[in-house]
């Protein structure tokens, strides 16, 4: 009813615009144009109504309209001024209607139904907003996220945020207006101008902006004791508009980001779609993540395999309710058991195998280091081994940088993990491809430094820092899972793919971020206390040895570590350190690390034994 109602006013003040046309044309209605411009306006109703039809100009949301919508208006209205033109030039000797009639009605038109939208839009806008005070924003970023988030601001009064000023450190926006806001200055200005503007939140609105600039942005507006959020990142938001519910709170990510990873869908799909995809250690942090972004590749049938069922469980009903239509088998299992894994391969038949099975905490490693050793470098080699068996077309090693120059049993583990996906990849098949992906600390993964300083807040303090001049490499949990993927997709066997992670953070500075994130103050409201450095752990992590050195891949994110040549005897040297991790003596496992990784420095070796 609403639709049809809509369709009557539009074809009434569209029909409405020809007589008025004459009268403008003619300056007045003289009597022998009467009967003319009676029939020209009977002529256009029908085909007026029908161009209403085709263009749903009826079906349009008036209190919504934008500039779609209004485009969309003006193509009906031109396409119908053109046929009437056309018509009138036909008809002239019939019909002496002025040429200029059908353009001066078209004008009319477009400026009578444009006009009734953007009244009624104005209408419900008001009556939203009215009675409701809202708080004075000062908006950073005056680019094409900050302008919609202002419009949406204007647009809903009722969320009780009102924009005040833009702030952009683009020269040419400085001085101008967007949807009447202007642009104050820069980013530095931030002080002054919330003072002159009365402030009362700062929202940044960069969803691409670099850590230091949002970091900046925060300090200022802490310094003038204004409260801030920022709008998401643009690959945060799936309906491609910002909208004010999505604005939240600041969060560390914010602070340590770098411009998000962006994929080469193409080939990225090229080998996950309708494939069989087994991913060891789904219920991690990053394998759980990896199948979440597996599932947008539409691949035949994803095979979670780990071995906690707890987070299995939790994942299968994540998607169950996210993505009902992936079809997906879980299956518990250990890494370290071969015929077990033999026994999966044989059912479902993997096409692309993501390893991101592995035991990371350093301390624990340590003082476990036979563990480290039969998980992390056995049982990559029986993934490994069972993807050379099977024909595997794909598979993908989940590494670390604490691999490089490693003084841990962890991150020396992680290295011969690298080696013995390299030397599957000496056995490969022309058309398998195994490569390792090494990337820093994941922020937000189970056990980083991330939840337990949230905790530590939460509690009260103190935080604990190991070492005020310990740095480490940081990404997010979706870039992680991102490269993993692309790197599978670049496709060179026996690689090393490597995420270009931008500058080492801080781990003093993160401590810091947090704990002014949750409203407090370093050493004010919460101590931080330094605990020394752990067994196994470096002060600064590296991406590369000085052996490896780095070539381009065809992705900006991601380097490529030249191939290192594996230790002589390679396979033999394996097998004694297997068969000495099952003894569990933890300082021959140490001399054997030594002896396939000469850059691995362990406490307790002397630094030439073992090298041998």
């Amino acid at each position: 009813m609403r639709g049809f109602i809509k369709f009557l006013l539009d074809l009434s003040l569209w029909s409405l615009a020809a007589p008025l046309a004459m009268v403008l044309r003619l300056e007045g209605l003289p009597p022998q144009y009467k009967e003319p411009a009676l029939i020209y306006t009977l002529l256009g109703v029908p085909l007026k109504a029908l161009l209403i039809a085709l263009f749903g100009l009826h079906r349009q949301a008036w209190s919504r309209v934008g500039v779609r919508d209004l485009l969309r208006l003006g193509l009906a209205v031109g396409l119908g001024g053109v046929l009437l033109l056309s018509v009138t030039l036909l008809l002239n000797p019939y019909l002496p209607i002025p040429r200029s009639v059908p353009i001066i009605s078209s004008v009319l038109a477009f400026l009578l139904l444009g006009g009734m939208r953007l009244g009624v839009r104005l209408y419900w806008e008001s009556k939203r907003g009215r009675g409701i005070r809202g708080r004075r924003v000062l908006v950073v970023g005056a680019g094409e996220a900050g302008s919609m988030l202002a419009r949406e601001m204007l647009r809903h009064p009722e969320a009780g945020l009102y924009p005040v000023g833009f702030l952009d450190d683009d020269p040419n926006k400085r001085g101008q207006t967007i949807a009447g806001i202007r642009v104050m200055g820069s980013l530095d200005d931030l002080p002054r101008v919330a003072q002159a503007l009365e402030v009362e939140e700062v929202l940044v609105a960069m969803p691409s902006a670099p850590g230091a600039v949002v970091r900046k942005v925060v300090n200022l507006a802490r310094a003038v004791g204004v409260r801030y959020r920022i709008l998401p990142g643009i690959y945060e938001i799936l309906s491609g508009r910002v909208e004010i519910s999505q604005i939240r709170e600041v969060r560390l990510e914010d602070l340590l980001r770098r411009e998000p990873v962006r994929l080469n869908l193409e080939e990225i799909a090229g080998y996950l779609e309708g494939r069989v995809v087994l991913v060891t250690g789904a219920g991690g942090s990053i394998g759980s993540e990896l199948v979440r972004q597996v599932a947008r590749f539409h691949p035949e049938r994803v095979v979670l395999l780990g071995r906690g069922e707890n987070s299995l469980f939790l994942l299968e009903k994540e998607l169950e309710a996210d993505w009902p239509e992936l079809r997906y088998k879980v299956v518990v299992a250990n890494v370290q058991d071969r015929d077990r894994l033999r026994h999966i391969f044989q059912l479902h038949r993997p096409q692309v195998v993501f390893h991101a099975a592995a035991h990371k905490h350093v301390p624990l490693m340590e003082a476990n280091p036979d563990e480290a050793i039969l998980n992390n470098v056995w049982g990559t080699q029986n993934v490994v081994e069972l993807c050379l068996e099977f024909g595997v077309e794909r598979l993908v090693n989940i590494s670390t940088d604490k691999a490089v120059n490693p003084t841990s049993v962890m991150g020396a583990s992680k290295r011969v993990a690298e080696q013995v996906v390299a030397w599957g990849a000496l056995r490969a098949g022309p058309d398998q491809v195994f490569v390792s992906v090494r990337f820093g600390n994941v922020l937000g993964s189970r056990g980083s430094v991330v939840p337990l300083f949230m905790e530590q807040i939460k509690r009260g303090g103190p935080v604990t820092v190991t070492h005020p001049e310990m740095r480490r490499y940081f990404m997010t949990i979706p870039e992680a899972a991102q490269l993993v993927l692309q790197a599978g997709g670049i496709g060179e066997n026996g690689r090393v793919y490597i995420l270009n992670m931008g500058e080492s953070v801080k781990i003093l500075d993160l401590a810091k971020d947090l704990i002014r994130l949750a409203g407090l103050e370093p050493y004010r409201d919460i101590d931080i206390v330094f605990t020394g450095v752990r067994p196994g752990e470096k002060l600064f992590e590296e991406l590369l040895t000085a052996e490896e050195g780095t070539e381009a891949s065809r992705h900006e994110k991601i380097w490529v570590a030249r191939n290192a040549q594996l230790p002589p005897d390679f396979p033999h040297l394996l097998e004694e350190l297997y068969r000495i991790a099952r003894q569990g003596d933890g300082l021959k496992v140490r001399k054997m690390l030594k002896r396939l990784i000469p850059s691995y420095r362990p406490e307790g070796v002397p630094a030439g034994e073992g090298a041998g």
